[in-house]
């Protein structure tokens, strides 16, 4: 090609944003269509893997991220109805020290908003909102993208990464609905001074028991303390940002010890969203059309992976259209390839570890035993493959040898 192509973009969330800032900063001209009237997140606190401040790293984001993270000095499980302590993890130095790259946690809205300052920094890079995909054409020479208030765009190709309930994946994979998985989180912020002394704890904190378990952690270097409590529930199809009944939880958490039920107290606006992922597919693409983030590859939350998996797609992306020299379809191919492995992994994985935290009797004694231990495949050693993250210069040997 004589000059990059023009990519089209359909979602203006972290996925969406870190594939046309990668795009974008590598010459591309990207057109990013966000369905809601502006750009923005919801959503509470989450957690980022060492494996994905690799991709800060890889980006230039490292200090735009580390002005908004807060580092915990642990991870840590307790059980839920007894108080025991089941394991705790060192991080901070720790961390760094296994994968080069520590473990933080951010809010939601900080780290999109570090997405949304990169993008808007690029010249060749256009933001657009209130473009919801409605439908989309491709041909030979490209994909024409129509939106919901009627207009039409033309590009050279097109990126879903319009979330769980993606209308291209619809048209690309065409495996109807998500898998509900029949747990329901519920979740909360409360302010540092709201938060009492003997609950507080810098640590990523998770309480777990039989179908239920409760996280906390700081955000915002401190300031807040992020909670979600999850929970079994076939009261609800699907649901997002709606708001939860806190005499359901209250019900649900009527076992956990003290401490917990206090935490729980403190909240009286929960919201609520009910957990769901697919199966993994080893083809997400179609021609000039791929999918990215949780448009190809949902996954629970149990691993806190779904926004850095979007991340490493959005590198990968990015290495797969240089090692192609531009040209669409290999790249995505390529792309599709070298992701749908790991993507499917951290699936399944996230599927387990949420049956780990919920366990009961024997299972519960079994997770115990191989937490403590910290060899076990199932305890906290078992995703060092997942944090050890990837290389994406050396994803594709051909680019490689060209530079």
């Amino acid at each position: 090609m004589t000059q990059p192509p023009h990519l089209l973009v359909a979602g203006g969330g972290i996925g969406g944003l870190a594939a046309a800032f990668v795009l974008g900063r590598a010459g591309h001209a990207v057109t990013v269509l966000e369905q809601s009237p502006a750009f923005g997140e919801i959503g509470a606190g989450i957690q980022l893997g060492p494996n994905i401040f690799r991709m800060f790293e890889y980006l230039g984001l490292t200090a735009a991220v580390n002005q908004a993270a807060f580092f915990p000095p642990g991870m840590c499980m307790n059980d839920v109805r007894t108080g025991e302590r089941v394991v705790r993890v060192p991080l901070g130095e720790v961390a760094r020290a296994s994968y080069g790259f520590p473990y933080g946690v951010i809010y939601r809205a900080d780290l999109h908003q570090v997405f949304l300052d990169a993008c808007r920094a690029l010249p060749n890079l256009t933001l657009r909102t209130s473009s919801k995909v409605e439908g989309f054409a491709q041909d030979a020479g490209g994909v024409t993208v129509r939106t919901a208030g009627g207009d039409t765009l033309r590009g050279d190709a097109l990126i879903g990464a319009d979330g769980l309930w993606s209308r291209i994946r619809e048209a690309v994979v065409g495996d109807g609905k998500p898998r509900v998985s029949g747990h329901v989180a519920y979740r909360a912020v409360l302010r540092r001074a709201d938060v009492p002394g003997h609950l507080w704890s810098d640590d990523v904190t998770l309480w777990g028991g039989e179908k239920t378990h409760l996280a906390h952690y700081p955000l915002r270097r401190g300031e807040l303390f992020n909670l979600v409590a999850v929970f079994h529930s076939d009261r609800y199809d699907e649901g997002w940002n709606t708001f939860g009944d806190p005499a359901e939880l209250t019900e649900r958490f009527a076992a956990a010890v003290p401490q917990v039920r206090e935490l729980l107290g403190k909240i009286e606006t929960w919201k609520m969203w009910v957990l769901c992922d697919r199966e993994p597919v080893k083809n997400w693409t179609d021609r000039r059309v791929t999918l990215l983030g949780d448009a190809a590859h949902p996954m629970l939350q149990y691993l806190a992976q779904g926004a850095g998996q979007a991340i490493e797609d959005a590198v990968v992306l990015g290495a797969a259209l240089r090692a192609s020299a531009g040209e669409i379809e290999p790249a995505f191919r390529r792309y599709q390839q070298a992701r749908y492995l790991r993507t499917g992994r951290v699936q399944l994985t996230a599927r387990f570890y949420g049956d780990i935290y919920h366990a009961a009797g024997v299972a519960r004694e079994l997770r115990n035993q191989m937490f403590e231990s910290g060899q076990e495949s199932a305890g906290f050693a078992g995703v060092k493959w997942m944090y050890d993250g990837i290389d994406p210069d050396r994803l594709f040997p051909e680019d490689a040898c060209r530079q």
